[in-house]
């Protein structure tokens, strides 16, 4: 017998051997996946474990919270809008963390003989195995119990918990096979640079809803909010909860099956989405994207200047929309120069001075010029021959970098002005952030020729590479104490008129605050070019460390 047919063969029972169910299947590659990356090192496992950990720790507390606010006369707004906001992490969080669960990406498993209705079963079974779930079922088992007053209202919890939880899992499952091509493409991997930057605002978004519901007058000033987000999906299934401890069971029943639709819609576009992405060519296998295409700056690029400054200002700029560390860093500087003074503007806290505080994230962007050109720097190297070629250089990156941090500073500044009602003090401000601009520009241009570090490409989560970091603290640090020294001119002259009583003249920071800052940088540009061509190798060498 052949082994082909001693595989089709009944086995000694008479019997064929049950093929094993595809959601079993998938539960197991789940767990083979977690398991073989742990052995991969102990570093990885400790980090996993320190999450498990954490995250535990923090559904405790979090249970503990939702089981002391049992029967608190706010206790179901605080429940559903707690529900909604786990429901957006649930959503975005594939969208930041596509690495975090190799099952999200339906796509490996173009090549089996897979139907859409077993594998969402699969996927979905798989999806309720990890930290995520079992923080979300506590969360939604500690808000049930907040609101939950009678037998009604435990039955209905019964029903709203796991609904709740499906439709978080569901719902993250649905965005990450709507976008899992671009989640495996370089644009996904900027979004998981990002993470951080937006983790940081979520917080700070947090904290000023915290200081501003305290002066509000507490919990009830979210009741008119609480009141719609009860029917938007999942919070609608805890918002049943608390009907039912209300004695309103029609209205209980309305929520659960806003809920349940909710999911089937979920489901349903899941299922869509996953045939489309197995039966549809990805436009890598196409022949057309085998072809060179050429790229073109568009109309862009004849706005710059014509020679090399036209040139590098464009390859800047290139670097500051492409590469990722390079994206992530001006992003993060352009929406926390924002965040800071508006933050404190709409606290009632702030002043029109905090606008400087663009200027300075924006100018640390100069710092390490030739280190964010990594191992490529060598071909700019080869087009410096002289102080002139260097000057060249750093003067067309300081431009590139001047079309985007002038407009913004200014911007910032005449938007905090107007949240403060302080227009008056509008000139001065932005003179001030105009000269801390320029000094900062200067200042970089030297620290980059004097204190040149690599920036590694291979871990998104270092800036520095290993041994550096004393050259770092310096470039960086010791370039904005420079640079704060630079500006001391301006701000004596600004106390100056202040304490003379001479306002009406404080005006003329505006034009003299330019002309200081283009000085300043002309001036450290010029200081910069003889080093930077002087120590071409010393440059080369410690940039391509990373």
């Amino acid at each position: 017998m052949t082994a082909p047919a001693a595989a089709a063969a009944p086995s000694a029972s008479g019997t064929s051997p049950a093929p094993a169910s595809l959601t079993s299947v998938v539960i197991r590659l789940k767990l083979s996946l977690l398991r073989n990356g742990l052995r991969q090192s102990s570093g990885r496992k400790a980090a996993y474990i320190a999450s498990v950990a954490a995250a535990l720790f923090f559904a405790a507390l979090l249970l503990l919270g939702l089981v002391l606010l049992h029967g608190h006369a706010h206790a179901g707004t605080l429940t559903v809008i707690l529900a909604l906001v786990l429901a957006i992490g649930w959503a975005a969080m594939p969208l930041f963390f596509p690495s975090g669960d190799e099952t999200l990406d339906p796509s490996r498993l173009v090549m089996l003989p897979l139907r859409p209705e077993p594998l969402v079963r699969a996927l979905l079974a798989a999806s309720l195995v990890g930290i995520g779930p079992l923080f979300t079922l506590c969360l939604a088992v500690g808000a049930a119990f907040a609101v939950a007053t009678n037998a009604a209202a435990a039955v209905t919890a019964v029903i709203a918990v796991p609904l709740t939880v499906l439709v978080c899992v569901a719902l993250a499952r649905a965005v990450a096979a709507a976008n899992v091509r671009l989640l495996t493409s370089r644009k996904g991997r900027d979004l998981a640079v990002l993470s951080g930057l937006v983790i940081a605002i979520g917080i700070q978004a947090v904290n000023f809803g915290a200081q501003r519901l305290s002066r509000a007058g507490g919990l009830a000033a979210l009741d008119p909010t609480g009141d719609v987000v009860r029917w938007l999906p999942p919070s609608s299934a805890i918002g049943a909860v608390g009907s039912a401890s209300a004695g309103s069971y029609g209205t209980a029943v309305a929520q659960l099956a806003i809920t349940a639709a909710f999911l089937v819609i979920m489901l349903r576009v899941w299922r869509r989405t996953l045939v489309r992405l197995m039966t549809s060519p990805d436009g890598s296998t196409l022949a057309a994207a085998g072809a060179s295409r050429k790229e073109s700056a568009g109309g862009f690029s004849r706005l710059l200047p014509e020679g090399r400054t036209g040139t590098v200002m464009l390859r800047t700029l290139r670097y500051i929309w492409r590469d990722p560390k390079t994206k992530a860093a001006w992003i993060a500087s352009l929406a926390i120069g924002l965040i800071v003074p508006l933050l404190n503007a709409v606290q009632g806290s702030g002043s029109i001075y905090f606008s400087c505080f663009a200027a300075g994230m924006l100018g640390i962007q100069m710092y390490n010029q030739f280190g964010q050109d990594t191992s490529a720097f060598w071909m700019v190297a080869q087009t410096i021959a002289s102080p002139r070629d260097a000057f060249a250089e750093l003067r067309s990156r300081a431009l590139a970098l001047a079309l985007v941090t002038v407009p913004y500073t200014a911007l910032v500044t005449v938007v905090t002005a107007g949240l403060l009602g302080d227009w008056g003090a509008l000139p001065e401000a932005m003179g001030l952030a105009f000269a801390l601009l320029g000094a900062m520009l200067g200042t970089g241009a030297v620290t980059s020729a004097r204190f040149p570090y690599s920036i590694p490409q291979d871990n998104a989560h270092k800036n520095v590479a290993p041994g550096q970091a004393g050259l770092a603290w310096i470039s960086i640090f010791g370039g904005m104490v420079s640079a704060a020294l630079l500006c001391s001119p301006v701000i004596a002259l600004l106390i100056a008129l202040h304490v003379t009583g001479n306002e009406p003249y404080l005006w003329i920071l505006l034009p003299l605050g330019a002309v200081y800052g283009a000085g300043t940088a002309w001036a450290g540009l010029r200081a910069a070019a003889p080093q930077a061509a002087g120590r071409l190798p010393e440059i080369l060498l410690a940039v391509s460390k990373g």
